[in-house]
C-alpha cells in the first residue's frame, strides 16, 4: 500500500512517500481502507521526537491519527461492523507505528464509530480527535444547562468544537479569540472576548459573577482562570499541567467510540459542524505539515487519500 512514512525523528524533510505491507487485522479490529486523514499538531510533534518520553515509538512510523474511510475486512468478534461500512476514528494504538497517512489502517473497535451522513469525507476526519478531545474536558467537567463556560481558544480546531458542544450541552459559552475571528465565534454560538492583557476584566463583564466552567485548549492562562472561576466553578486543561495545583483536571484525550457516536449524533441533528481549511493529496503531507505548523489555519487540515 501507499502510506507517507518516516524512519528517524525531524521535521517534514523526514517524510517520505513508501510502500508498506497492508497491515494484519486482529481480532476485535477493523481494516480501514482510508479515504481522508487528517493532521493534528500531536502529529508533528511526534515526528520531531516530543512524545519520546511517554510513548513507545517503532519505526518506520506512519503518521496520522485520525481518519475516514470504509470498512475493508474485519477481524474476529466484531459484529459491530460489516465490509463497507462508512466509519470514522480517532485510530491512536498503544505505541506509534501504523497510522492514517496510508491507504489501510487497522483500528480497534472500541475507537470506531458510523460516519454521520451529514459530514463527508474529510469533516468526518477532523472530527475525532479534536471533537473527542472538547467533548471529554466538557462532559468529564459536568458541563450542563446553566452553566457560564469560558472557552480558552474558541477558534481553534478543538476551541470551534468545544463551543458548540458546550452549546449543545445546554450551557452559555465566552470565548476567547483574536478580534478577526469574533464573527466565527459568534457563529458557533459563543460571545467572543479579545485574549491578552485585561482578558479577565472583559469576561467579568460579560460574567460579574464568575464563570462556572473554565476549558482551556491553549495553555498559559491559568491566572485569567483563576480570576474569572466562580468559588464552586470547575476547570481543566488540555495544555498546562500545572492546573492540577490550582483545583483543576489536565486531561489528554481517549479513544472512545461511543464518544465518537454522539458526536456524530450531535452532527446529524445540525449541532455540530467541522470546518475544514484546506486539503492536500497524501504525496503532499509535508506541506500540510508546514501549515499545521504555523499555527493560523481556521479549521482543519486534511489528507485526501
Amino acid at each position: 500500500m501507499r502510506a507517507i512514512a518516516y524512519e528517524t525523528y525531524g521535521g517534514t524533510e523526514v517524510l517520505s512517500e513508501t510502500r508498506l505491507p497492508v497491515p494484519k487485522v486482529g481480532p476485535g479490529e477493523v481494516l480501514v481502507r482510508v479515504k481522508c486523514a487528517a493532521v493534528n499538531p500531536v502529529d508533528w510533534k511526534i515526528m520531531a521526537g516530543g512524545l519520546d518520553a511517554m510513548m513507545d515509538v517503532v519505526h518506520p512510523v506512519v503518521p496520522g491519527w485520525d481518519v475516514s474511510g470504509t470498512v475493508e475486512r474485519v477481524g474476529i468478534d466484531t459484529p459491530e461492523y460489516a465490509e463497507g461500512d462508512e466509519v470514522m476514528a480517532y485510530a491512536r494504538k498503544d505505541y506509534v507505528h501504523g497510522g492514517t497517512f496510508a491507504e489501510f489502517v487497522t483500528v480497534p473497535v472500541r475507537a470506531l464509530a458510523h460516519k454521520p451522513a451529514s459530514l463527508g469525507w474529510a469533516q468526518a476526519a477532523g472530527l475525532p480527535l479534536a471533537g473527542l478531545t472538547a467533548y471529554q474536558v466538557l462532559t468529564r467537567l459536568g458541563t450542563g444547562e446553566g452553566d457560564t463556560v469560558l472557552v480558552h481558544g474558541a477558534a481553534g480546531g478543538v476551541g470551534s468544537l468545544g463551543v458548540q458542544i458546550a452549546r449543545a450541552l445546554g450551557a452559555r459559552v465566552i470565548g476567547t479569540a483574536s478580534p478577526r475571528n469574533h464573527e466565527r465565534v459568534r457563529a458557533l454560538g459563543g460571545e467572543p472576548v479579545a485574549y491578552g492583557d485585561g482578558l479577565a476584566g472583559r469576561v467579568r463583564e460579560l460574567a460579574p459573577d464568575g464563570v462556572t466552567v473554565v476549558a482551556d485548549f491553549v495553555g498559559g492562562v491559568l491566572d485569567v482562570t483563576r480570576e474569572v472561576l466562580h468559588d464552586d466553578g470547575r476547570h481543566a486543561s488540555i495544555a498546562d499541567p500545572t492546573v492540577t495545583g490550582s483545583g483543576g483536571e489536565w486531561m489528554w484525550v481517549r479513544p472512545n467510540g461511543g464518544d465518537l457516536a454522539e458526536l456524530g449524533r450531535l452532527a446529524d441533528a445540525g449541532r455540530l459542524t467541522v470546518t475544514v481549511a484546506e486539503t492536500f493529496p497524501l504525496a503532499d503531507a509535508a506541506a500540510a505539515f508546514a501549515l499545521s505548523q504555523e499555527g493560523h489555519t481556521a479549521g482543519k487540515i486534511v489528507i485526501e487519500v
